[in-house]
């Protein structure tokens, strides 16, 4: 365990309280203040928080409920976007450490890319919790607080598969055999998350593809093929609009797409309607997955565009954050709940990861209004208030 400077203080600050505590006893001539919190003197405690970029609502989400969740503790914080530019995130760490930050909470724009850093935070002493996406090749992560991501996979090709009426809700066959056409979308390649989340998909959906079940036109069927830069919405739209001229000009029908992300998956869309499929499901537009309920995707599904998304409550990621940011301050290990699944490609970081849930158009209210998530108001708007 390694920690900061400022956290042998706040360490040492504690052991002297209690030290006079002992001596003064604990009636007011002692001057002891019996409801103060354990660890008082949480504001000398400096944390730095790194996230990707404000283009997607969910990142912001994230940061602020990571940044209001310490700053309750008693923490100072510092939250640095990005921008989605790698040399910015790589400077805005840079600048935590040399800052004094006795804590990192790191969400990586690219996974691979911040070993010097991580370098610096283990010569200052200062842990790092990997948030979301977990960072690699470097024997310097402590933590990683993320989503059980391949079930992420696994929920989104169910959904899919429930779409098209080959299974239940629950993964169960029906007896439907189709054939179905779709076409597969991934995530950043820079992004490990992408890669779990591909291969809990592709195991799901492989038993319906060898069967003949489902059939992939395009041929396009390994995640370099699939992988969207970025996760940027315009270059899924630009891609699902080169599948529709090359595999789809000819009449052939499409019927589903795996999206691993809700912005990608309203690029799909545009490029489908720009087409003239749809404009919603009942009318002829193709089942398209997504993830991370952002409220313009929540939206469309309640409007029968967009078939799904996973929900994965931020809230409780964040929280578990700061539960994993206080046990290093506290001079303890965070818990883990799992040991086994995520190899960096140095080692096996300890994890703490949370479940999700899908939404579809029947679900909205008791998932995410209900949970105070979003307001009906939002949904029906498509805009956060």
């Amino acid at each position: 365990m390694r920690l900061g400077k400022k956290m042998g203080v706040v360490a040492a600050g504690a052991a002297l309280t209690l030290s006079l505590a002992a001596c003064g006893g604990s009636g007011a001539g002692g001057g002891g203040d019996e409801s103060a919190p354990a660890g008082d003197g949480g504001e000398d405690v400096k944390i730095g928080v790194a996230m990707p970029t404000e283009t997607s609502e969910r990142w912001i989400q994230d940061g602020n409920a990571v940044k209001e969740s310490l700053e309750e503790a008693g923490y100072q914080v510092d939250l640095q976007y990005a921008g989605d530019d790698i040399p910015t995130q790589t400077q805005q760490i840079d600048s935590m450490i040399t800052g004094g930050a006795d804590v990192l909470i790191l969400a990586a724009i690219d996974g691979t890319a911040l070993t010097s850093q991580l370098e610096a935070a283990a010569a200052a002493n200062i842990p790092v919790i990997s948030y979301d996406r977990l960072i690699r090749d470097s024997e310097n992560v402590d933590f990683y607080v993320t989503f059980d991501n391949y079930q992420v996979g696994v929920a989104q090709a169910t959904a899919l598969l429930t779409g098209l009426g080959l299974t239940d809700a629950e993964g169960q066959p029906t007896g439907e055999k189709g054939p179905f056409n779709i076409e597969l979308f991934a995530g950043s390649l820079d992004d490990n998350n992408a890669h779990f989340f591909w291969d809990g998909a592709m195991d799901t959906l492989k038993p319906f593809m060898d069967e003949g079940s489902i059939v992939v036109p395009s041929g396009q069927t390994d995640i370099e093929q699939a992988a969207t830069l970025r996760w940027l919405q315009e270059t899924a739209q630009k891609r699902m609009e080169d599948l529709l001229t090359s595999t789809y000009s000819g009449g052939t029908e499409l019927h589903g797409v795996l999206s691993p992300y809700d912005g990608i998956s309203r690029g799909i869309i545009t490029a489908l309607q720009g087409v003239g499929m749809g404009p919603t499901i009942e009318e002829g537009l193709p089942v398209v997955t997504g993830q991370d309920a952002e409220i313009a995707s929540v939206k469309l599904i309640q409007d029968g565009v967009q078939q799904s998304t996973i929900f994965k409550d931020t809230r409780k990621l964040a929280e578990q954050a700061v539960v994993a940011a206080e046990a290093y301050v506290n001079g303890e290990e965070p818990e883990a709940n799992d040991t086994e699944q995520y190899d960096n490609g140095v080692k096996v970081v300890p994890s703490y990861l949370l479940e999700v849930d899908t939404v579809y158009s029947d679900n909205i209210t008791p998932l995410l209004v209900d949970s105070g998530y979003w307001t009906q108001e939002e949904i029906d708007a498509g805009v956060a208030g």
